[in-house]
């Protein structure tokens, strides 16, 4: 098994057995303790998505810890699934990826739902031509994720639509900036 896998893995299940939080492994490759690097970590059970988080820039202090702190995550705060279990611990799976630094795009042409993952948000500097009011000193923006080479995602406006509707924005409404972005995926297999 891939060693960022075996440590998404041993992260959740040292979490939901016992409530810990692991310390990263020695034997990990060097880099991954030594480099920054956005991060999400999936969960599958038996094929299907059980959970999945992550952070497109680091915010810890390495791959390392970024994966620890996400597998976490993604086994106890996926809003979309109730946290993990200790019964179903021999049925998961996990995919770790690494992301590049994203980089902002001029239109969908530089998009390839295979190659690159995006980010889509609200375009701040369009909100402020429309004069919205700015309440808590943030602007009002809303973001969509999408990781790269998803079942079913062939065309770039497809993924551009699926993003935009996973950050509920109205692309009616709202204008929106896009980012790319590649990974490295690592699954357990290798």
């Amino acid at each position: 098994m891939n060693p960022l896998v075996a440590l998404a893995k041993s992260a959740v299940e040292n979490f939901v057995r016992e409530g810990k939080i692991i310390s990263p492994a020695e034997n990990l490759p060097k880099e991954f303790l030594l480099k920054k690097s956005g991060v999400f970590v999936t969960i599958e059970k038996e094929g299907s998505l059980r959970g999945c988080i992550g952070t497109y820039l680091p915010t810890k202090e390495n791959i390392a810890q970024e994966i620890i702190c996400n597998a976490i995550a993604a086994a106890t705060e996926d809003y979309r699934f109730g946290s993990i279990q200790e019964n179903e611990l021999p049925y998961l799976a996990f995919t770790v990826y690494t992301l590049g630094r994203p980089e902002l795009i001029k239109d969908i042409s530089g998009l390839n739902p295979k190659k690159y993952g995006i980010i889509v948000k609200t375009n701040p500097i369009q909100l402020l031509k429309r004069n919205d009011v700015v309440f808590n000193g943030s602007l009002p923006y809303k973001s969509g994720l999408l990781l790269p080479d998803l079942e079913g995602i062939k065309t770039a406006e497809q993924q551009v639509l699926i993003a935009c509707q996973k950050g509920g924005i109205d692309l009616i409404r709202e204008n929106i900036i896009i980012y790319r972005f590649t990974v490295n995926k690592y699954g357990e297999k290798d």
